[in-house]
């Protein structure tokens, strides 16, 4: 006898995956988050107590912050992009045979990626290769869109702009990969920080935070002028310019005009009025780090400057990466996670715990810095990491697998 409900057949989880671009590039991120942290905690503590490590392709620093920026936080960035850039545009979608391809490269450019860290180091070029044509794709959808319009959206224009320096970033690690100087690397990783993810977050930001501010606070005052997009993007590549050249003693005249710059639009956007929605608030909190981060990166400069000795420049660098990154990330992903899936713009239970989370996460990685023996601390906050994210992770990835509540496409 015939069951009245049949079970859903094997292909309806990646069916409903593609339903849109958000979907599939949201779980590229976080599964890639998941393993890159798992195999980065591993890292750490073989280092620490002296366990044998499997062969890798290149250094565990270098692979660390090439799978973060470019396996990890770039198909965030991608998945957002695809998703808003025509709506910012007022044009059509994307088509799904675009977003399905740069998720099937993406994800298995990032799988390679992380096998070649994990034992099999020959399938990096690969890996790397898939990552980048999978970036190309991405930046033909969004560019002939964006030229289609004349180029008229400041946002877009930035947002597509960061994407440019991001694929420059990937070719230079493909380089590398396949014989290239190892000077190549830390080039590239730069170029995730400073000319990919700094620009390209500040680039939202700069947009949605004020438009979400206006559509819940009575009496808001949006402020966003183009010349501070500017002034981000032209101080954030001078830091990177005194970074690859060394020069660190002289990096604060790029750090510290930024850090008043990014202070003083974090206060034009009146943070003391988001004491709700919780979806609101933690957008206003995860951006403190970003003038905070930028002010350690001129106090380390102005050390140097002074003493000569080396800086401290993890402390700045993580105070970015997870003060600011990692908590935006979990800000804007639940936003978006939410309300993409038919449920309620609230913070629950699980992207509190995340967030909260973060900012411990932060402090610890920060202060690791202080110690005579800091990788203990590093193994600490980044099993915490793990501790903290596997549960909002898991349930994202849930819904991104499941069809929306409310019934309606997407």
């Amino acid at each position: 006898m015939r069951s009245a409900n049949p079970a859903p057949p094997l292909t309806q989880p990646l069916t409903t995956l593609l339903e849109a671009p958000h979907r599939a590039m949201f779980f590229v991120g976080a599964t890639a988050l998941l393993a890159s942290m798992v195999w980065w905690t591993w890292a750490l503590l073989a280092s620490w107590r002296g366990w044998p490590f499997v062969r890798y392709a290149m250094p565990v620093g270098w692979a660390h912050g090439l799978l973060m920026q470019y396996a990890t936080l770039a198909p965030f960035v991608l998945g957002f992009l695809l998703t808003v850039f025509p709506r910012w545009l007022d044009l059509a979608a994307v088509p799904k045979r675009i977003y399905a391809a740069v998720f099937g490269f993406t994800f298995a450019g990032a799988a390679l990626v992380i096998a070649a860290q994990s034992g099999a180091p020959i399938v990096l070029p690969v890996g790397l290769a898939a990552m980048l044509l999978g970036w190309l794709t991405a930046m033909f959808a969004l560019g002939s869109r964006l030229h289609r319009h004349g180029y008229r959206d400041v946002w877009s224009v930035s947002a597509y702009a960061a994407l440019v320096l991001g694929a420059l970033g990937l070719a230079l690690a493909l380089l590398y990969a396949v014989g290239g100087s190892p000077a190549l690397m830390p080039i590239a990783i730069g170029i995730g920080t400073f000319g990919l993810l700094v620009p390209v977050y500040f680039t939202v930001a700069h947009r949605m935070v004020p438009f979400f501010s206006s559509n819940v606070l009575a009496g808001y005052r949006v402020v966003r002028p183009a010349w501070s997009l500017l002034g981000v993007w032209i101080l954030s590549l001078a830091h990177l310019a005194f970074d690859l050249r060394d020069a660190h003693a002289w990096r604060w005249l790029a750090d510290l005009p930024l850090t008043a710059l990014l202070l003083w639009q974090w206060l034009a956007w009146q943070p003391w009025k988001a004491r709700g929605p919780g979806l609101l608030t933690v957008l206003y909190i995860a951006l403190t780090w970003l003038p905070l981060s930028f002010g350690l990166f001129t106090v380390d400069s102005l050390r140097v400057l002074a003493t000569g000795a080396a800086g401290w420049p993890l402390a700045p660098l993580h105070a970015l990466t997870i003060g600011f990154f990692s908590s935006m990330l979990v800000a804007m992903v639940t936003r978006v996670t939410h309300g993409h899936s038919g449920r309620p713009l609230v913070m629950g239970p699980l992207p509190w715990m995340a967030f909260i989370g973060m900012q411990l996460v932060a402090v610890i990685r920060v202060l690791a810095e202080c110690s005579a023996r800091p990788l203990p601390y590093y193994v600490l906050s980044a099993a915490l990491w793990l501790l903290v994210l596997m549960p909002w992770v898991a349930r994202a990835l849930w819904i991104y697998l499941t069809p929306r509540r409310d019934g309606k496409p997407g």
